[in-house]
């Protein structure tokens, strides 16, 4: 036998041995009399008579960091099976995404165990959840923003700038029309008919920017000119709308429109020194590193200009998922830097941090609120009001802007994607108490179905196409 093999239990059990006499001996010390100290001895390592081993585990779970674990497991897990179905049904991810959230939430889970709910998800544990989302979200915005092809943008723009303007000004005037036949029955007493109306308004103008960024993705549109158009439409008009966002909410508060005009001149100047200062800095500096084998400063220095550009876009107050889609749009268009970058941030955002962000909001959802019978038919207007004004007035400008009738049907449908930005506005407009819980609800449930039939109006579509071309024997 080999005798070095004798060293190690030679040197444990030496060691160990003196270890155990210094033990014994100090069990014998004195302690100089002093303030009693708190902490957690060797008795308290097993559990007291006070304490089962159910109820310590019970309070391990509730530990902030297990607790933020264990609801990013749920909720992955349950994204991931409703994510599957939503695919099976002809649907994008986010649906079923969205829709994994309201059942995680009190509209079914809280329903069906309020104590089961309220221990997975206590109200004091959304703020982590929001924070991981956001950052998840700004992330997915960045790969979006690399992925935007603006040489082809350019010669897009004033299409672009027609068709979003007339995507908000088409179901704002709508929204303000419904607001004047339902503000006696449904505004709450302290708000201003001006309020309610303009806040109507805005919510029947916002396209959800990451979700049909999402959808043209995942239907491989990102490189057509129907995808660049629908994507640069849905920039523009979210753009548009936060501005006028933040003018309402200005009015809201009873300020003066100067605070709106201030951070509408801040966002200008944000974006033309990210286009004109950072843009050309960045393409010089990356161009130094890779000829220097730099990888990781390259990934370094673009992680640094998407927090910055996120930062001061959420400080200016034009959202921070804009700054990430700005800094996105900044990054050289060298494919293998953007490849580096994608392959880094895409898998990450997508499928881990992206999910969350679309679970949370619907956690925050009560579709139940839409208990009582007679609010179908108002919700019936706000349906009609919303596809009506949202989808007709984009498809109607696409069509005057010289796209096809398919075309303009996809665009159109794609803007009436509202998803999660919607949610945004709703509840901005529920803490301010412009919207009563019943309006809030049935706008929720006009988001969800606007987005739901997103995919089957495109597919209807592209069966349109595809039998016209056939007809014509193309």
């Amino acid at each position: 036998m080999n005798k070095r093999l004798l060293l190690y239990p030679l040197i444990i059990g030496f060691f160990g041995c003196l270890t155990w006499f210094i033990i014994k001996q100090g069990s014998t010390l004195s302690v100089k009399s002093g303030p009693v100290v708190t902490t957690t001895s060797s008795t308290t390592a097993t559990v007291s008579a006070h304490e089962t081993v159910w109820t310590s585990l019970v309070h391990n779970i509730q530990h902030p960091l297990a607790l933020l674990l264990l609801q990013i497991i749920l909720i992955l897990i349950v994204a991931r099976v409703f994510g599957w179905l939503a695919g099976r049904i002809g649907q994008p991810a986010v649906v079923g995404e969205i829709v994994a959230g309201i059942c995680l939430g009190p509209s079914l889970l809280g329903w069906l165990s309020h104590d089961t709910s309220a221990f997975l998800f206590p109200a004091d544990s959304f703020k982590n959840l929001q924070f991981l989302s956001q950052i998840g979200l700004a992330f997915f915005m960045f790969v979006v923003g690399m992925e935007l092809d603006t040489h082809k943008i350019k010669n897009k723009a004033h299409d672009a700038v027609m068709i979003s303007h007339a995507s908000i000004v088409v179901p704002f005037f709508l929204g303000v029309w419904l607001a004047y036949h339902i503000y006696p029955q449904f505004s709450p007493a302290n708000v201003s008919f001006l309020s309610f109306a303009l806040f109507m308004g805005i919510a029947m103008s916002i396209t959800a920017f990451p979700v049909l960024a999402r959808i043209v993705q995942e239907r491989k549109l990102s490189g057509t000119p129907l995808g660049l158009l629908a994507i640069t439409c849905a920039a523009a008009d979210d753009v548009t709308a936060w501005c006028i966002l933040a003018v309402v909410i200005t009015i809201v508060k009873a300020g003066t429109l100067w605070s709106a005009a201030l951070t509408l001149g801040m966002a200008l100047v944000f974006v033309g020194a990210m286009l004109y200062v950072i843009k050309p800095w960045i393409a010089k500096q990356f161009k130094q590193f890779e000829a220097k084998g730099r990888e990781k400063s390259i990934v370094a220095l673009a992680f640094l200009i998407l927090l910055f550009s996120a930062w001061a876009a959420e400080v200016i107050g034009i959202h921070a998922l804009f700054g990430a889609f700005l800094a996105g749009v900044i990054m050289p268009a060298e494919v293998s830097v953007q490849k580096l970058l994608t392959n880094k941030l895409e898998d990450v955002s997508v499928l881990l941090l992206l999910p969350i962000f679309f679970a949370f909001t619907g956690l925050r959802t009560q579709i139940g609120l839409l208990g009582q019978g007679h609010l179908w038919t108002v919700f019936g207007m706000i349906m009609l009001v919303a596809v009506s004004g949202k989808l007709g007035g984009s498809a109607a400008a696409a069509k005057l802007m010289g796209q096809s009738w398919t075309d303009s049907l996809a665009i159109g449908a794609l803007m009436n994607t509202r998803g999660l930005m919607e949610l945004v506005v709703l509840n901005i407009g529920y803490d301010l108490g412009i919207l009563t819980p019943e309006i809030f609800a049935m706008m929720v449930l006009m988001a969800l179905a606007t987005t739901f039939m997103t995919g089957p109006i495109l597919d209807l579509v592209k069966r349109i196409e595809t039998n016209r071309l056939q007809t014509s024997g193309v």
